[in-house]
């Protein structure tokens, strides 16, 4: 059974209350997201608030929003905030991304989403989980996410997206009607050999060559992570 929190360097992220948890994979996006520069920016999905608290220990001068749909994960996300040390740059939105749209705020620099995925895989049992990790009619599209986007970046603003390749392949087509366009891609491997677990995507409003780069999570030894990894997580994790 998972902890009921995950203790990082300059952070703790209670999860009890959140069918989704601290992640290895959410915090490789959390990590690599290019949020540097930025003065306002969006974790669509927030869940723990991990990505939130990761871009605000990262951008020392962003404000940071977030919002989530699930009172009791957005409720453990604003506490996890207040505990922060940044409290004063980061608020939580209880209510549908569609909802926040409709108070028309004001654009972002950079929005991350480790979106709902594995659209025609088994649902789990686990209400809460099926709607974190499935897109459905009643929760989070690809096609909305994307939407919302491109309705609400900077002209230079960028999107960072978190799936599975096949789904991201489904949500590049979706960024695409919605004029926006791939500008990096990190594609994450479990260890040297092994297929691809994930891609994280950035999106922009021009269209151009993709930089493309790979990270291995592990070095051939399961226990050992590689260095690169190391590298990226040292600011986060104990112990690196």
């Amino acid at each position: 059974m998972p902890n009921a929190y995950f203790q990082f360097k300059q952070f703790r992220v209670e999860q009890g209350a959140c069918a989704m948890k601290v992640s290895t994979d959410a915090c490789v996006l959390g990590a690599v997201a290019a949020v540097e520069g930025a003065h306002r920016l969006l974790d669509v999905g927030t869940g723990t608030g991990l990505l939130a608290l990761m871009a605000a220990q990262r951008n020392q001068a962003a404000f940071v929003e977030a919002v989530e749909l699930d009172a009791a994960a957005a409720a453990q996300a604003a506490a996890n905030f207040r505990s922060s040390p940044w409290p004063d740059r980061l608020v939580v939105h209880a209510q549908p991304l569609a909802h926040f749209a409709a108070t028309a705020p004001a654009p972002f620099d950079h929005i991350l989403c480790n979106p709902p995925f594995f659209r025609n895989s088994l649902r789990s049992p686990d209400a809460g989980r099926t709607t974190a990790r499935h897109t459905a009619a009643d929760s989070l599209t690809f096609a909305e996410l994307a939407e919302f986007a491109a309705t609400y970046l900077t002209p230079a603003g960028q999107l960072t997206v978190l799936l599975p390749p096949p789904e991201m392949q489904h949500f590049a087509q979706d960024a695409a009607r919605a004029g926006l366009h791939p500008i990096t891609r990190l594609v994450v491997h479990h260890r040297p050999g092994s297929k691809a677990l994930r891609h994280i995507t950035s999106f922009g409003r021009l269209a151009g060559p993709v930089l493309e780069q790979q990270l291995l999570l592990h070095e051939a030894d399961d226990t050992v992570y590689s260095s690169r990894f190391q590298k990226l997580l040292a600011p986060f994790y104990l112990g690196l």
